[in-house]
């Protein structure tokens, strides 16, 4: 009798283990469904460029935009800013089957937003070393997904939303990310700066610009939008009017770099700053 005690205890612990699992599928179905719809103005994967097109087009471009990205590229040579050492694309095990490398540069992607690179990167430690697969996360609790993750910010949300996330895509995209800039906005906690950058790193695609508050904020002080922009995402679509599309890939790590160590969001070192002549906001800024 006791044999079949404990052989009926393992079989109910599993059976609730299912009918957990079976409620965040659901829950997270629910979620994708209400999330607002949102529109992706440019997705290469699914639109060829056509070069001979844009030439007839006599498009806007911000004055000496080259020499400013050389200049960059100079202050940005020694490759020493923490996104070169702790951001997104360095915190995948290497050594992990391909699926299991695309999942963990989606999860640290949802980490980053409004988060250092530093605590990121310690984040997404304590994750691979508690097991940073679909199946692993669909078997852990959310309040463990909190615990490894603290203390990135919004850290409660971002857990819920790791583990909703986790579940539609062992239900709906067979264990794996999906491979459209669309289809990752779907997904609870995803926006377009994640997707984009998601689908350079996990998919080796250049679908669009990831523009983060770095990229935003230089973008707007060397005038690179037409007109201020408010939003991100409206960045992102005044950047790709113009820039070359062989630079889309380059110019949010050369952006993000450059906006931790040089033009920082409070104080900017504008006076070490090689483009302070070419440079409105630098120019405006007394010596």
């Amino acid at each position: 009798m006791a044999t079949f005690s404990r052989r009926r205890g393992k079989t109910e612990e599993v059976s609730g283990k299912t009918e957990e699992n079976e409620k965040v599928i659901k829950s997270a179905s629910k979620s994708s469904q209400k999330r607002k719809h949102v529109v992706i103005t440019y997705d290469s994967e699914t639109e060829e460029p056509n070069d001979a097109e844009d030439a007839k087009i006599a498009k806007w471009e911000p004055k000496h935009w080259r020499e400013v990205v050389d200049n960059i590229r100079e202050m940005r040579k020694k490759k020493d800013a923490p996104v070169d050492e702790m951001g997104c694309d360095q915190c995948h095990d290497k050594d992990a089957p391909p699926e299991v490398q695309r999942y963990q540069s989606l999860i640290s992607l949802m980490l980053s937003s409004q988060t250092k690179d530093q605590i990121t990167f310690a984040a997404m430690q304590k994750l691979r070393e508690h097991g940073l697969s679909i199946d692993k996360i669909m078997e852990t609790k959310e309040s463990k997904i909190g615990e490894l993750i603290y203390p990135v910010s919004y850290w409660k949300t971002k857990a819920k939303h790791i583990k909703l996330t986790t579940a539609l895509l062992k239900d709906k995209f067979e264990g794996d990310i999906p491979k459209s800039v669309k289809e990752l906005c779907s997904l609870p906690g995803v926006g377009p700066k994640m997707a984009h950058l998601c689908m350079k790193s996990a998919w080796n695609i250049v679908s669009g610009i990831g523009v983060d508050t770095h990229v935003h904020r230089i973008s707007n002080r060397l005038k690179w939008v037409k007109k201020p922009t408010k939003k991100p995402e409206d960045t992102r679509v005044a950047l790709e009017s113009w820039l070359p599309r062989d630079l889309w890939d380059e110019v949010n790590h050369l952006l993000v770099g450059f906006g931790q160590q040089t033009c920082l969001p409070v104080k900017p070192l504008c006076g070490s700053c090689l483009n302070k002549s070419l440079c409105p906001f630098g120019r405006s800024v007394k010596a």
